[in-house]
């Protein structure tokens, strides 16, 4: 199957979400969650990402978590993340359980494609405190795929991955996840990156946004969001409407799309210094907002 099919066949099966002007959406991917280990990327920016999540929560906006949120490439067992950042997953929980949460699965966290792991690891935890099971996200359903359908324009706006359009990451993802876990990891405290991914294989990052622009062009310009790569894009109108949220693994820095007011939006959580000395999350907007309908194309 080619990337191009395998792009298609996500679409297709897209779990698919009605929208309109008054629809708030955050969109962030790549975590990389971890075990807090020398090898949890996350770990540098969980108090970044958990304050921009609280404000998000706070104003009533919809999570949409694109791939790789838990890494379970470099980590066996959901249980070892879960405990690791807990008060994260606390506030995921809180999003979903009121239909605030969408996830979907990347190249580092497809095992969630399989329901009875799901149901066996993220349907509850065991409460060290209380001694028993509780729920955490009861009924949760991955897909690799979401199209949101705007109930006004028609519009869609297809959110994925990514990994879809790289051979090594979808395809022989078992093997890479091997060589990850046997090599990598351990190479990566000495500074040697995994050459396989595109977020840290410029060559492969490439090839990677190529196949995913011309299934975009080959398919009447559909509005596509992606992550995977690791780089914050944003077309103008008129260009490929290919965006990409980044990534929650920027040195002290996470970025993230949203959707408000029938607009989008490319921004940077960081921290930074105030002028009395203080040590403060800022958000910082990049680029937008920007008119979602002037990316529309007629079909």
């Amino acid at each position: 199957m080619s990337s191009a099919s395998r792009l298609t066949n996500a679409y297709t099966k897209a779990k698919r979400i009605s929208f309109d002007d008054t629809s708030k959406f955050i969109i962030f991917s790549d975590c990389h969650r971890g075990d807090n280990s020398f090898a949890d990327d996350f770990a540098n920016n969980r108090n970044i990402y958990f304050h921009a999540l609280k404000h998000y929560y706070k104003e009533d906006f919809t999570y949409c978590e694109l791939g790789d949120g838990d890494e379970l490439w470099e980590n066996i067992t959901f249980k070892s993340i879960h405990e690791t950042h807990k008060n994260v997953f606390d506030l995921m929980q809180l999003f979903y359980n009121e239909d605030r949460l969408y996830r979907i699965v990347g190249n580092h966290d497809m095992v969630y494609l399989n329901e009875e792991y799901v149901k066996k690891n993220l349907y509850s935890y065991f409460n060290k405190v209380t001694g028993s099971d509780e729920p955490l996200f009861p009924g949760i359903t991955f897909t690799e795929g979401i199209v949101l359908e705007h109930k006004d324009t028609g519009q869609e706006i297809y959110m994925i991955h990514g990994h879809q359009a790289d051979w090594w990451n979808y395809v022989a993802w078992k093997f890479s996840r091997f060589m990850v876990r046997a090599l990598w990891r351990q190479l990566q405290i000495f500074g040697i990156s995994d050459p396989t991914s595109p977020a840290k294989n410029y060559r492969e990052l490439i090839k990677v946004e190529r196949r995913t622009k011309k299934w975009i062009i080959d398919n009447d310009n559909v509005f596509t969001i992606t992550g995977h790569t690791h780089r914050p894009r944003f077309p103008e109108p008129g260009d490929i409407p290919y965006f990409n949220d980044g990534s929650c693994v920027h040195p002290r820095s996470i970025t993230g799309l949203e959707i408000e007011n029938g607009a989008i939006s490319l921004i940077k959580w960081h921290i930074s210094t105030s002028e009395n000395g203080r040590l403060q999350v800022m958000r910082i907007l990049l680029e937008g907002p920007q008119k979602l309908i002037e990316y529309k194309t007629e079909k």
